[in-house]
């Protein structure tokens, strides 16, 4: 077994080995022949701006994996597509910008990140050895105090067991001179403030306390590690990509009735209303900002959306990222239907992150999903089916997200392009 994979076993990572994980997860990207082709390159602009967002808030390790993911979708996974050959100008961008800006950046922090990592990992080699060493003295000590205490009770008695004491009756024990508790001197005793040398003048001070504190005090410096602990390495760091946790999605607090709002005249008739929930990336958290109501047509149990490029132009005008999408219900429950789940897949296999938000005004309910990432996902990119169709319930093709957070500071602003 090699050296890396035994350190791994102990829980600790080299720095190469950290590298290639991080450069794994930037490669964990697919391409459904299925989907518009344009929308990769949606994503592609998105994946670049967090990335961007990343690096300069110096969280090069997200930085590293999105940047990874970027050049691994367009090097080689988008031409697995089959409209791959209509966006050639679009690819020829692209590569241009990944061999002048993306893959120079990338690799100053492939540096960087490993200079890092070789420095963490040998501090926490020499901290591994001070603990080693500590506790072999540990040992040391205590093997020495179980010899003393045996050599201790092997020692015979000196005083004779049949030798009786004739003790002179003036020499009893008598009662204590009272008189003399009144020189000791008590912590309560001490005066405060500038006073504290008028102090009794007795020799009564009773150093065994002193002596006692002055114990303990060597005690506890020879009990406390001499490094600090918390400089041990983040191998396992909870707020990188790398541990494919989700990052919170923030939602202020009025969004359900502002739309509410704006989706009033479709709701009286009986037509569902969509809109674009969009927003930025910061400090590893998502912030929905906007709503962008895009051109569209609605039924009573559908919304299509047309013009996208509309969308796409307000997105790149104020940097705005995708983070789901919110529709009505006029006359139903919030839930997902056939074609939602197909609706929304698309939007959570560009950013695992997206929700849906389903508005059912007649039950005057809110409903907060994405499709659930170990099955319901796969399985809804799977499906060829189209319209309205039947899934099966069990195994839960999705789920209420549990990584969102109302913010009821915040308010949301409306882009119409409807009008």
């Amino acid at each position: 077994m090699s050296k890396a994979v035994n350190n791994m076993n102990m829980g600790v990572v080299e720095p190469q080995q950290r590298i290639k994980n991080l450069s794994h997860c930037g490669n964990l990207i697919d391409v459904d022949k299925n989907m518009k082709v344009s929308r990769y390159y949606r994503a592609g602009t998105e994946i670049l701006r967090m990335a961007n967002v990343y690096l300069n808030e110096g969280d090069h390790e997200n930085a590293f994996i999105l940047y990874m993911r970027y050049m691994t979708l367009f090097i080689e996974k988008i031409r697995q597509h089959p409209d791959y050959g209509s966006v050639k100008a679009e690819v020829k961008a692209i590569n241009k910008t990944i061999k002048d800006e993306i893959m120079p950046t990338t690799e100053k922090l492939r540096n960087k990140l490993l200079a890092q990592y070789q420095r963490e990992y040998e501090q926490f080699l020499a901290n591994k050895e001070a603990e080693r060493m500590r506790e072999q003295e540990r040992e040391r000590q205590q093997q020495l105090a179980t010899k003393k205490a045996a050599a201790a009770s092997s020692i015979p008695s000196l005083i004779p067991a049949n030798l009786h004491v004739q003790m002179d009756p003036s020499s009893q024990p008598t009662a204590p001179d009272l008189s003399l508790l009144d020189q000791v001197v008590y912590p309560n005793d001490f005066p405060t403030g500038t006073n504290r040398n008028n102090l009794p003048n007795s020799g009564l001070l009773l150093p065994m306390a002193a002596e006692a504190g002055a114990a303990d005090k060597i005690a506890n410096s020879s009990s406390k590690p001499t490094f600090d602990r918390s400089r041990k390495p983040q191998f396992n760091r909870t707020d990188s990509l790398l541990a494919g946790s989700l990052r919170s999605v923030n939602v202020p607090g009025d969004t359900m009735d502002v739309f509410l709002k704006l989706a009033h005249a479709n709701t009286s008739n009986n037509i569902e209303t969509c809109g674009v929930l969009a927003g930025h990336l910061a400090h590893n958290e998502l912030y929905i900002t906007h709503i962008i109501a895009p051109q569209q047509q609605g039924t009573p149990d559908s919304c299509n959306t047309m013009h996208e490029e509309q969308i796409f132009d307000v997105q790149d005008q104020m940097q705005l990222i995708t983070l789901g999408w919110i529709h009505t219900h006029p006359s139903q429950t919030a839930f997902l239907s056939s074609v939602d789940l197909h609706t929304h897949c698309s939007y959570q296999m560009m950013m695992p992150e997206a929700i849906a938000i389903v508005c059912a005004p007649k039950y005057n309910t809110t409903g907060f999903f994405l499709l659930t990432p170990q099955y319901g996902l796969d399985y809804i990119a799977q499906c060829r089916q189209s319209g309205f169709h039947p899934h099966p319930n069990d195994p839960p093709l999705f789920m209420d997200a549990q990584h969102i957070k109302i913010d009821a500071q915040t308010k949301i602003k409306v882009i119409d392009l409807r009008r």
